[in-house]
């Protein structure tokens, strides 16, 4: 991605394409190091693509890269590739009167916008996450303090915003691109990608991510996120895509890539499925200890509790995903599941 020099001398930003700048937003403590936040400049109505946690810090490095692109966010609409809260955390609090934060119907019913009628998704969510954590033996004191460890667990807040659903196949236009919008289920139940068929163009969120494998992992309601996620890959793949931007990192080949990453989930079951042959009887949590990560640590009892909720909620992904085809098979013994093979 080329380097654009913004007026005042400035290199915060960089012009990716033609009226699409790419703003860095710092991620603090997190291995993602920062996010891919884009802006598709408009002289109507510009278009600013995901946002950054919900922290001071990353809203300040929003904010002065708008300044430097002499946008005002107040005046900007906004698109959210997914409810994470790397992506959508400062939406709420940057949004302008009569300006749209569009998202898939799925993760906005997530975030809390519009939840479904008699209940509350916030504390839904949470409670069916702590029983299923439970259930993967994971220690209480990571299920218990798990939204305090990392901001990642701390979703942009339900209420007082509402947000502006769209659907598979819905155009938004913006700088000279007709963005449609592509959902694609797994990372997160209604996430999305943006194509332009112009200019053979995809904003990948994080759908396709070029040197870190996105997170796959169970959610409320969602019987197979894994098999959701494979599915849309395939999907994706028949794109002409030339040109991707991801929501993290840099970018490369599109075709390629996919191949990759269906290739990694395709030896990860087998070693999910390998240790589970080896050592009947597992919790989901050990399971993962058994598994290989590229991580920065000397052993499981090492690893950073984020990355290691994240690791369990990856291998719990993949259990299901065998559990459904009927590969494997567990069973409850008091509060935990163990898996055995068939």
């Amino acid at each position: 991605m080329p380097n654009n020099k913004v007026p005042g001398g400035g290199r915060r930003t960089e012009e990716v394409r033609k009226n699409i700048f790419r703003i860095p937003v710092k991620l603090p403590d997190n291995p993602l190091k920062e996010l891919n936040s884009y802006l598709i400049r408009d002289p109507e109505r510009s278009l600013l693509i995901d946002t950054g946690f919900r922290l001071p810090v990353c809203k300040e490095e929003l904010l002065a890269g708008l300044a430097e692109l002499g946008e005002d966010p107040g005046e900007v609409d906004i698109f959210l590739t997914h409810l994470h809260a790397d992506h959508s955390g400062i939406a709420s609090d940057i949004v302008g009167d009569g300006r749209h934060i569009f998202i898939s119907e799925a993760d906005s019913r997530m975030l809390g916008s519009l939840p479904p009628t008699g209940s509350d998704w916030v504390e839904e969510k949470w409670v069916l996450s702590r029983a299923r954590d439970i259930l993967a033996g994971m220690p209480p004191e990571l299920v218990e303090n798990m939204v305090k460890l990392s901001p990642a667990f701390q979703f942009a807040p339900p209420g007082g915003v509402r947000y502006t659903e769209v659907k598979d196949g819905e155009v938004i236009c913006a700088g000279g691109y007709s963005l449609r919008c592509v959902l694609t289920p797994g990372h997160t139940p209604g996430h999305m990608c943006l194509w332009d068929e112009n200019h053979r163009l995809m904003f990948c969120g994080d759908h396709v991510l070029f040197d870190i494998t996105p997170n796959i992992t169970p959610w409320p309601k969602v019987e197979d996120s894994l098999g959701d996620y494979l599915n849309s890959l395939r999907m994706i793949r028949e794109y002409p895509v030339e040109n991707a931007l991801p929501g993290h990192r840099k970018t490369g080949d599109f075709h390629a890539r996919i191949d990759e990453l269906l290739k990694h989930h395709e030896v990860r079951l087998a070693e999910a499925e390998r240790i589970i042959r080896n050592e009947p009887g597992l919790t989901a949590y050990e399971i993962a200890g058994r598994m290989r990560w590229k991580i920065y640590a000397q052993n499981w009892d090492e690893f950073p509790a984020p990355q290691k909720i994240f690791a369990v909620g990856e291998c719990q992904s993949h259990l299901d995903y065998y559990l459904l085809r009927d590969i494997i098979t567990r069973e409850i013994d008091g509060q935990v599941y163990r898996y055995y093979t068939k």
